[in-house]
This record gives structure tokens, C-alpha cells and sequence, in this order.
């Protein structure tokens, strides 16, 4: 039995009649302590029993505000990812005389790594700052990785969000300023129908759980779109196997529906959207499509009570939804809700035809509006309430159509992910269930104005900090980070003609892009919990080669690569500096306001990790490094005026750093003595008062703020007041997108500004950026003989793992070592495929052979794996015979981050036109039964890595105990005689 000090533990003698009874551990050793787990991105609070420095157990926090008590399989098994063998021990440097990617490193101390990085660092600084590029994967602390970003000067930053869901982000900040996932939950409380789009059974995991439980345990009705039937889908009341790619299709016949049947809430489109606003009709002119604006940029709508044109805005204009006006200069111009059924009551949105896209009957998709409509307008719910919206209007209650939805990764990543995303918010928005009672509700810092008023820097400049953040919101072609030429300053070439809109950057492009030297080389790649050279790259054999690839002259093509992990993941092999970080338990971390924080609809929350361990490793937490690097280069905010560094540490930093006078990192506790929430004057005590809290904090919103808030004055207000928005202008919801028409006309060489260069940019701006929602063919589907690759081929993790990180997990292994190709059971026996047989799967980009299990709840075309549990042999601290690796593959051998058959020399990123979203969910392949004679491997296998200098050997016995088991088996007559 394997135990943390490495020996054996005992087994407790059999207990005899009126012997001694069990002695069981002594509690009053044992300390509770309180933090935020990190097992997968939930953010769930957590509380960790203590003893001697080792971990007794975890469960979850029952007053925390995520996940009240629940606590996942993942959160339990963070004991045995504390106690990983994976875990780095020492900052290494690749051995000198090595070549990269064989693994060889030395132990060097912190200072040594330190002083050399610096001086890199330095040098960069002073004379080209874009040649660094960090990016982290999903770190949870972006606003500080950002911020370190923006003041060392360089544009190169981004983070996972790129090829994760910045689709899901980008569509809803610029549509109606929020989203789902981490922007807005259903309101789980009064919701009747409950329709999930496209998420994983680990997606938002305890807290969905709980909210599905709650919605099912009331009797709605749960409707799963989705073209695999397990996690959440399994206890759908309803599931819909759709074909990967067509939920725009779908839901845009779902809005055909709606508009013929006129089911929809004209109200709500016409106070609160931009639906009656007027969109200039003059083809071939650079205003056409653009909104109709008076002399002060006010949208202008026809006023029908007074028949004639008015300014959008004011408060009692009675505007019109439907019509064609003339302009007074003669103009012609229609509303945007004219536009919209004019495009969605054509037969090409119509059920039928969406039929045969969607492989949903026609008849079920009917049906389906029919039943949501019916819950919104005759199950609508109220809630009496006093409240007033942003025009001084006094309300008695607030009304809610009560219809939820919720979507992630099965929805954003396509390369038509981002109009897919638009085409649900339209969905929403005709029923009336954005932000109402048991509709869609936002959650603080949301809703932001349409899209969010933050510019992507452009300029760098030697040692000057960006004067705006990396990332930000275009809204026209000027907007753009390329030069007077029209080319990308980025190296991942985001926010340019190829990815205009590109919010989170494009991660999984920067180590193609770096070794082409396209648009230019760079000198130091800073990555940060990405596991770049397996499964979080599109194409992980191409990427391990890049990595090693030389110029001429026999340099690194990417000269130097800095990778900052807690564990052996497989890019820690191809590192020339490994900065090892702490785990989750070993750290002071936070979740802040000014990230991605932990709020709840009615309530705005962030929380903090604390350590509830001491480290016994030569480690450091990277939150601490960073601020030591910036304090070591001189960065303005992190320095005082001699220079020197300004703050002790990390916690220092969070406390006393603010963004803007009174808003910093963290709301709770603010105020010199802890007196102010949301907002207020740096605490020297505040990291005490989180401890004192168990870790997080709640500011509950009354109720006349809980609603209607992108129209509400009071929250409106406040979130000015707070630093959420920089104004308390109400935030209207556009279906109808001027940002993307201004593209289009820069494509269509109508844009009074800056246009393309290139044909292949034109002509993607003319067929993608359409202003309303639209459906098309994955671009990578588009460019492939579809016959010849017939299967759909998606991944997702699995509940119970998330990314790569825990497949290194004793306690998680147990549940699945390896993972399998998914494949329905009648389609599969069609081709003579037998369950758990061994077959290749092919793409047009690779080959990988795997074992195939057979379930029903598939959609027949469509094949799938958990995604992360094949492992290269060697890494996360695993025997190089572990079945991960053995067995388990990665679809990622499968994928390209470049799209197949490009006309253009440039090679086409395989990413959303818009966003630069990766576009993993696009993949087709075919396959075929391997034969007899071939072993029962997966396939392609790569070289075992090497043991880090120091490492523990994998333990070959999965248990853990901090004591003794005490053996409870008494004997009967025991049992009898005493209690």
C-alpha cells in the first residue's frame, strides 16, 4: 500500500470479543483549512483536512457560492495530484551540447535561472519587445499575465481562450454583453425549459450539476442538442442528435419558426434591442448597411406616433419595427427587424431545408420552437418588484419568459462557431429571455456594453509599456494590429485580415507562425501551463518537429523556449529553461473581478487560493516569479521612483495594485479598515479577511438589480460606480451587427478606410461577416472530398479528467486509463468494425490507429474520444508502459492548424474567419478495421521521454493513507455484547 513517506502501511490486527476498541486518528492534529480548487475550471470552494503538513481529505465548501458543498471526483482526487511523482522539483536548463526535445536537463538554483532570464528579458525590452511571446493556457489569472504583457511592451500575448471559446466569448460581448459559460448561467429557480447546446459532460460541471437537479427536480423539461448522449445529455428529457457544425442551421430555422408563427416578443426586441433601429440601403456605397445616424451619431428610428425620423435613444419614441423610409437626403433605409424577416422567413431557414443540413426532422425542429414559445408567452412568470430602467421609467414587476439555454465548446469550436453563437443569442432574444427571470442571467461583472469600449494595443515601442491592453474589442477596420501595408503585427497574427475579431488570439498559431518566421521571428517563447507540444496543439507530431526545427546556420528556429509548469508534462521535454511552479494547494492565487471571477446571477463573488500546504520542493509559485521579473526589468507599475521594486511579493502586489483609483484585484474587504465592498481604498488586511471567510467573497445584489440589467438604472449605475462599465448608458442588444458590416464593406472595397491587400481576405470579409446571424459549411468541410472522409470526429473530456492534467491522477486513473473511438453500434457493425477491435482512423493530415467501443446514444456519421487521456510515454510521471500511452491516442494527430488544399500561398489558418477560433470540432475521417496481424497498440507511438533529473519513479500500487487503516470487520458476538 502506497503511502506518502513511501513505505508500508500496516494492517490493523483482527478485533477480538470485548478486546480494545479501533483506535482511529487523532483529530485534534487535524486542521480544516479553506481554498479554491483547481482541478478544473469551476472554481468550486473547497475544504482541506490537514495533518502534518499532508493533505487528510477535501470535500467542498458548503457556504461557497459555487458549488454549496458538491465537490466533483476530480476535486476529491486533488489529493493524489499533490502527490504526483510528475511534480517538478527544481528550475532545469536543457544540458548544454543536448539538442532540444531529448530531454536531457541540469538542476540549476532559482537565482542562476532568474539572472539569465532577466538579462534575456532585458535585452528584448530594450530593443524589440514583440520578439517575446507568452501565452498561457487556462491559468485563471489573466488579468495579471495581461497586465505583465502590457508592461513589458509586447503585443504577443494571449490565452487558451483561442482555441477554447473565445467564439462563445466574442458573440456574446458583441451581440449582448455577455454569454454563456462564465458570463451567464439559466436561472435554475424558475426556469421551465431548458435547452443545452453542444456541452461536454465536464463543461461548468458541479454547478450545472446542481442546477439540473434543481430544474429536473421541478418538472421542467430538458431538451440536449448534442451528437453524443452521455454526461449531461443522459438525463435529458429530450435529446437531439445533431450532425457536428449545423446548430446554426438549427437554431435560425428555430427563429424561422418563431417569426411565421409570430410568436415572438416584439416588446422586449423593441426597447431593449436594436431592432427598430434603420440600416441604410445604398449598394455599392461605403454607407450601405451601416446604421442611419443623425448629425450627433445617434441611431435614428421612424418615430410613428410622430411620423417622422428620431433619435433611437430617446426615452418615449414610439420607433417602428417594420418598414422602408426615405432618408431626408434621399436615401433609402429599413429597420434591422425588416432585415431580419426578410433573411429568416426565406425557404432557405426554413425547417425542412434545415432538414437536411441538421439531420433533424423537420417535424422535431417545428415542435421544438413551438413548445419553447409556448412556455415563454403562456408560462410567462412575474415577479412584483419596484424597479426603474435607464430612461427614469418606474416599473411594478419584473416579467420572465421563462426558457433557459446554456452552450460551450460543441458550439464555438467550428469555423462558423462565432455566427453559430450569434444565431443562439437571436434565438434568446426573439423569445425574450435574456437577463429575465427564468431566462439566461447574467453574472457581475456582466453585462459589458456592446461590444466592450477596450482597443488591442498596436504600437511597441523599446522599453515602453502598451499604451492599452494586448486584447480588446475592434469595431472597424482602423481597429486593426497590421501595419500601414496591411500586414499582421502579431505573431499570431490576430486582430488582422485574417482574423479581424480575435479577441482571445490564436494560440495554437504561434509556434507555426514563429518557426515560418511569418510575419516575422521571434527570439523567447514563454508558455505557461500550455501544453503546446501535445494536446493542446492541432497537430502534436508537425508542432514536437517544429519545436526542434533549425534555420541554416543550424540555430533554433525558435531560439529560446521558457516552460513554466507544475508538472512533466510532454512540453517541459522541449524546454531550454523549466521554471517549476507550485500546485493549487501550495499557493496564494485569485480569482479576481477583473478576470474570470466566481459571481453567481444575483450575487457579484470572487475568491482566492490560499496555501493550506507548506512547499517541500524547490519551487516557486509563477505569480510570484512574474512579479519578481517585473520589479527585476523595471516595469512603471511595478517599480517607485528610484526604481526599485515596489511591492514584497504577490500578495503585496494584489492588495495594493489598483486599476483604477479603489478597484483592484480583489472587491471583498476594500477600505483601509475592510469597511468598503466592490470598491475602496487598498486593505493592508485583506488577504486575512478572505482567510477569515473561507476564501471568498459575496456582495448579493438587491432585488430591484437582478433583472434587466443591461436596461436596469440602478445596477447600471452601480456597475459604473464599481469599475465594471465605464459608463451608465444602457446596453443594447444588437442583432443586427455594425462592426461586422463595416468589415464586409472593407472586403466588398467600399470602406472609407483601410481595405485588405490580399483577394483570398476580400472575399472570406464578403462571405463570413454577414451583420445578421447566418449558417454555413466548416470551412475545412468546404476544401475536402466529404465521400471520402464520411465521420464527423469531435473529442470532450470527460467528467471525471479535465485537459491533460489528470490522466497523471492515481485515484482518476482508475476510473479509465486509456480511452477509446466511440462509434454507433449499428453503423459500426455495418462496416464490420466489432466492438473493442482496433481500427485506423484517417484524416486528410494523418493516421492514428485505435480501439473502438460501440454505444448507442451516437449520431450515426459522427465518431468520438475523450480528449487528453493518451499520454507520450514517459511524461506526467507515468511508467513508460502506462496504457495511456500504450493504448490511448490524441485526435490531434488528426487535426491541422492550416487548412487543407488552400488556393492562397499564405495556407489559411483551419480557425473561425472571424474570431481565429481553432476549429478543432471540424475534423472529418474515415475508417477502417486494422488488420489481425497488427498489434494491439494505438498508433503513432513517440519516443519515451526521458526521467527529469530527481524524479520519483512511478509507485506501482494506486493507494493512499495518512494513517493506519483501522479494520471496522468485528466479529458478530462483538457486535452483540457492546455498541
Amino acid at each position: 500500500m502506497f503511502s506518502p513517506a513511501g513505505g508500508e502501511v500496516s494492517q490493523a490486527a483482527a478485533l477480538p470479543v470485548d478486546g480494545p476498541l479501533p483506535k482511529f486518528e487523532d483529530h485534534a492534529k487535524q486542521e480544516k483549512r479553506y481554498t479554491t480548487c483547481y482541478m478544473c475550471a469551476c472554481r468550486c470552494g473547497i475544504e482541506v483536512t490537514v495533518e502534518d503538513n499532508q493533505v487528510r481529505f477535501i470535500r467542498g465548501n458548503r457556504y461557497h457560492p459555487i458549488n454549496k458543498g458538491v465537490l466533483c471526483a476530480k476535486g476529491n482526487a486533488g489529493i493524489m495530484k499533490q502527490i504526483s511523482p510528475a511534480k517538478l522539483r527544481n528550475p532545469l536548463m536543457r544540458k548544454p551540447g543536448t539538442e532540444r526535445g531529448e530531454g536531457e536537463f541540469v538542476e540549476v538554483s532559482w537565482d542562476e535561472a532568474l539572472d539569465y532570464l532577466t538579462e534575456r528579458l532585458r535585452k528584448i525590452r530594450e530593443t524589440d519587445p514583440k520578439k517575446l511571446a507568452f501565452f498561457t493556457g487556462r491559468d485563471q489569472m489573466q488579468a495579471l499575465t495581461g497586465l505583465w504583457a502590457q508592461q513589458f511592451g509586447t503585443i504577443n500575448w494571449a490565452a487558451h481562450g483561442g482555441f477554447c471559446s473565445v467564439n462563445m466569448a466574442a458573440a456574446g460581448l458583441y451581440s449582448i454583453g455577455q454569454s454563456f459559460w462564465e458570463f451567464g448561467d439559466p436561472d435554475w429557480d424558475r426556469a421551465k425549459y431548458f435547452m443545452l447546446w453542444g456541452v461536454a459532460e465536464d463543461h461548468a460541471s458541479n454547478p450545472i450539476k446542481i442546477g439540473i437537479e434543481k430544474f429536473k427536480r421541478r418538472g421542467g423539461k430538458f431538451v440536449a442538442i448534442n451528437p453524443v448522449r452521455t454526461g449531461y445529455q443522459a438525463v435529458a428529457d429530450e435529446w437531439v442528435p445533431i450532425r457536428p457544425g449545423t446548430d446554426a442551421m438549427l437554431a435560425l430555422a428555430m427563429c424561422h419558426v418563431l417569426l411565421s408563427r409570430d410568436l415572438v416578443d416584439w416588446a422586449y426586441l423593441g426597447r431593449y434591442t436594436n431592432a427598430p433601429f434603420l440600416v441604410i440601403d445604398h449598394p455599392g456605397h461605403s454607407d450601405d448597411g451601416l446604421i442611419a445616424r443623425d448629425d450627433n451619431d445617434r441611431p435614428l428610428v421612424w418615430d410613428g406616433a410622430g411620423e417622422c425620423f428620431a433619435d433611437g435613444m430617446t426615452p418615449g419614441v414610439e420607433a417602428a419595427l417594420f418598414g422602408e423610409y426615405e432618408l431626408p437626403d434621399g436615401r433609402k433605409a429599413r429597420t434591422v427587424a425588416t432585415l431580419m424577416a426578410e433573411k429568416y422567413l426565406d425557404d432557405a431557414y426554413s425547417p425542412e431545408r434545415a432538414a437536411k443540413v441538421c439531420g433533424v426532422p423537420a417535424e422535431q425542429i417545428e415542435r421544438l420552437a413551438l413548445e419553447m414559445a409556448h412556455v415563454a408567452f403562456k408560462e410567462t412568470i412575474e415577479i412584483e418588484c419596484e424597479w426603474t430602467d435607464w430612461a427614469g421609467r418606474k416599473h411594478d414587476r419584473f416579467v420572465g419568459r421563462p426558457v433557459a439555454m446554456h452552450a460551450m465548446r460543441g458550439i464555438s469550436a467550428h469555423s462558423n462557431g462565432f455566427q453559430t453563437c450569434r444565431a443562439l443569442h437571436m434565438l434568446q432574444v426573439l423569445l425574450g429571455t435574456i437577463d429575465v427571470p427564468g431566462g439566461h442571467r447574467a453574472k457581475p461583472p456582466f453585462p459589458r456594453h456592446t461590444p466592450p469600449p477596450i482597443k488591442p494595443a498596436r504600437d511597441t515601442a523599446p522599453n515602453t509599456p502598451l499604451s492599452a491592453p494586448p486584447l480588446g474589442f475592434p469595431t472597424r477596420p482602423e481597429d486593426l494590429v497590421v501595419d500601414d501595408a496591411g500586414r499582421p503585427l502579431r505573431i499570431d497574427k490576430a486582430y488582422s485580415w485574417e482574423a479581424p475579431i480575435a479577441n482571445h488570439g490564436l494560440m495554437h498559431m504561434v509556434i507555426t507562425n514563429a518557426v515560418n518566421g511569418d510575419p516575422y521571428p521571434i527570439d523567447t517563447l514563454i508558455l505557461f501551463m500550455a501544453n503546446m507540444a501535445w494536446n493542446s496543439t492541432m497537430n502534436t507530431g508537425s508542432v514536437q518537429d517544429m519545436l526542434r526545427a533549425k534555420d541554416e546556420q543550424g540555430e533554433y528556429k525558435i531560439p529560446y523556449l521558457v516552460v513554466v509548469d507544475a508538472f512533466h508534462s510532454e512540453t517541459v521535454n522541449f524546454a531550454d529553461l523549466v521554471l517549476p511552479d507550485t500546485t493549487y494547494l501550495e499557493r496564494h492565487d485569485v480569482i479576481s473581478m477583473l478576470d474570470r471571477p466566481i459571481s453567481e446571477p444575483d450575487a457579484a463573488c470572487d475568491s482566492v487560493r490560499l496555501p493550506v500546504l507548506d512547499v517541500d520542493r524547490n519551487v516557486r509559485p509563477w505569480q510570484e516569479v512574474m512579479v519578481d521579473l517585473a520589479g527585476r526589468l523595471g516595469f512603471p507599475a511595478f517599480v517607485d521612483e528610484q526604481g526599485q521594486p515596489k511591492y514584497e511579493g504577490y500578495t503585496d502586489f494584489i492588495t495594493r495594485w489598483e486599476k483604477a483609483p479603489g478597484v483592484g484585484f480583489l472587491a471583498g474587504w476594500r477600505g483601509e479598515q475592510g469597511e468598503k465592498p466592490m470598491r475602496g481604498e487598498p486593505n493592508p488586511d485583506q488577504w486575512e479577511r478572505y482567510r477569515d471567510n473561507q476564501g471568498f467573497f459575496q456582495h448579493h445584489l438587491p432585488e430591484h438589480m437582478r433583472f434587466y440589467r443591461f436596461a436596469n438604472r440602478d445596477y447600471l449605475e452601480w456597475a459604473k460606480e464599481v469599475g465594471f462599465n465605464p459608463s451608465s448608458e444602457p446596453i443594447v442588444m444588437e442583432l443586427y451587427s455594425e462592426v461586422l458590416q463595416r468589415f464586409r464593406l472593407a472586403g466588398e472595397g467600399l470602406y472609407d478606410g483601410p481595405l485588405p491587400p490580399e483577394e483570398v481576405d476580400r472575399a472570406r470579409l464578403v462571405e463570413y461577416f454577414d451583420p445578421l446571424p447566418c449558417a454555413y459549411q466548416p470551412l475545412e468541410e468546404a476544401r475536402i472530398d466529404t465521400e471520402a472522409y464520411p465521420f464527423h470526429a469531435v473529442n470532450q473530456r470527460p467528467m471525471f479528467m479535465y485537459h491533460s492534467w489528470d490522466s497523471q491522477n492515481a485515484w482518476l486513473r482508475q476510473i479509465a486509463t486509456q480511452n477509446y473511438l466511440f462509434m454507433n453500434r449499428g453503423r459500426a457493425l455495418e462496416m464490420g468494425i466489432e466492438d473493442e477491435s482496433w481500427a485506423w482512423v484517417e484524416s486528410h493530415n494523418g493516421r492514428v490507429k485505435v480501439q473502438v467501443k460501440h454505444m448507442e446514444g451516437c449520431e450515426p456519421n459522427t465518431v468520438w474520444t475523450w480528449n487528453a487521456l493518451g499520454k507520450q510515454s514517459g511524461a506526467w510521471g507515468l511508467s513508460p508502459d502506462a496504457p495511456e500511452a500504450r493504448k490511448g491516442f490524441l485526435m490531434n494527430h488528426l487535426i491541422s492548424e492550416l487548412l487543407p488544399g488552400a488556393d492562397d500561398p499564405r495556407r489559411l489558418t483551419n480557425s473561425d474567419p472571424v474570431t481565429g477560433q481553432a476549429a478543432w470540432y471540424d475534423l472529418r475521417v474515415r475508417i477502417t478495421p486494422a488488420r489481425a496481424d497488427e498489434a494491439e497498440e494505438s498508433a503513432p507511438q513517440f519516443p519515451t521521454i526521458k526521467p527529469l533529473p530527481g524524479a520519483s519513479s512511478a509507485p506501482g500500487r494506486l493507494r493512499y493513507a495518512t494513517h493506519a487503516p483501522v479494520r471496522l470487520h468485528r466479529a458478530f458476538m462483538d457486535i452483540l455484547k457492546r455498541r
